[in-house]
């Protein structure tokens, strides 16, 4: 049955693949954002230019009522902050940023609210198998800390109001539109950058941005999506090397890659103030999704190879 939902940050790299998936399925989507003119076309736009949605009671269309949402805005994880206290930036967004639009929503009828956090709020590596939902949660930068709060008052909320609260932790998600750290690899190797990274064995988990959309479709829209929470991959689970040479096909240029062995690139990250950027680069991040595959029958209906041709198509036609 179509629904219609509110996407805050439809303009976004995420909220623009979430909104096509809506519209697909027959959904009226509203989208929530701070610049005019900026979402798919069919998305009624809502402009609202605080990033912490304060004043969001004022600004809330009268008359406007919606089934459920899917909260995409956020601050997100920044390289190099310049907050003089981060974390009480980020909890002003992701947190009570956050609880404000569930409350208006709630009084508008909205009976679910789907929370996209961030594996992040788990945890910034696995060790020796894939990070799953039950695990206990220990964050350790603020963006983080921000994301499992943020979770955590939501469920309270959501007890309190009757609210159905549904959470997805996706990792590094990829896709046209991609930016940060997926962009300049892409970008390296695509210029034929030698690149340090041909030893590197550790596996990260990464989701195609269609794939997350459809998940969030699949989490506004099944009755037992209510309560959950999904960590959401594509399923299959690539080194940083082979993530190289998967993008060096569809970008027509050879992977050039030097087998550095691990210890040297972490002393180069000492030695160069990088080591957090390092220790991602070379750690393993392994998410377990086989719990949204059971509760929803839901599986990535793209392959990670779909995923990386229309990123390097897109990156080809862009750049």
């Amino acid at each position: 049955m179509p629904l219609s939902v509110l996407v805050t940050g439809a303009n976004g790299f995420v909220g623009r693949a979430v909104s096509r998936a809506l519209l697909e399925r027959g959904d009226t989507v509203f989208g929530l954002v701070r610049q005019p003119r900026s979402t798919m076309p069919g998305v009624r736009e809502w402009l609202h230019t605080s990033a912490d949605f304060d004043a969001i009671d004022a600004d809330w269309p009268a008359g406007f009522r919606c089934d459920a949402v899917i909260h995409l805005a956020a601050r997100v994880h920044m390289m190099n902050e310049t907050a003089a206290d981060p974390l009480a930036v980020y909890r002003a967004t992701n947190v009570e940023g956050a609880l404000r639009v569930a409350r208006a929503a709630r009084r508008a009828g909205a009976s679910r609210f789907v929370f996209v956090s961030s594996i992040k709020a788990v945890a910034e590596s696995s060790t020796t198998r894939a990070i799953a939902e039950q695990d206990p949660a220990a964050p350790s930068d603020p963006y983080g800390i921000s994301k499992r709060e943020a979770e955590l008052a939501l469920i309270a909320f959501g007890r309190e109001s009757g609210m159905e609260i549904v959470i997805v932790r996706p990792p590094l998600v990829y896709g046209p539109g991609v930016r940060a750290n997926f962009l300049q690899l892409m970008r390296a190797v695509a210029n034929g950058v030698p690149l340090p990274l041909g030893a590197i064995a550790a596996r990260r988990s990464l989701v195609f941005v269609d794939n997350l959309a459809d998940a969030l479709v699949h989490c506004i829209a099944h009755p037992r999506a209510a309560g959950q929470t999904f960590h959401v991959t594509d399923g299959r689970d690539l080194s940083v090397a082979e993530l190289a040479r998967a993008l060096a096909t569809p970008l027509h240029v050879p992977a050039r890659l030097w087998p550095v062995p691990v210890s040297l690139l972490r002393l180069a990250g000492r030695l160069t103030g990088r080591s957090p950027q390092i220790d991602r680069l070379i750690g393993e991040l392994r998410v377990d999704s086989t719990h949204i595959c059971e509760v929803l029958g839901w599986y990535p209906p793209h392959t990670v190879e779909h995923g990386l041709l229309e990123t390097a198509a897109w990156y080809r036609s862009t750049h």
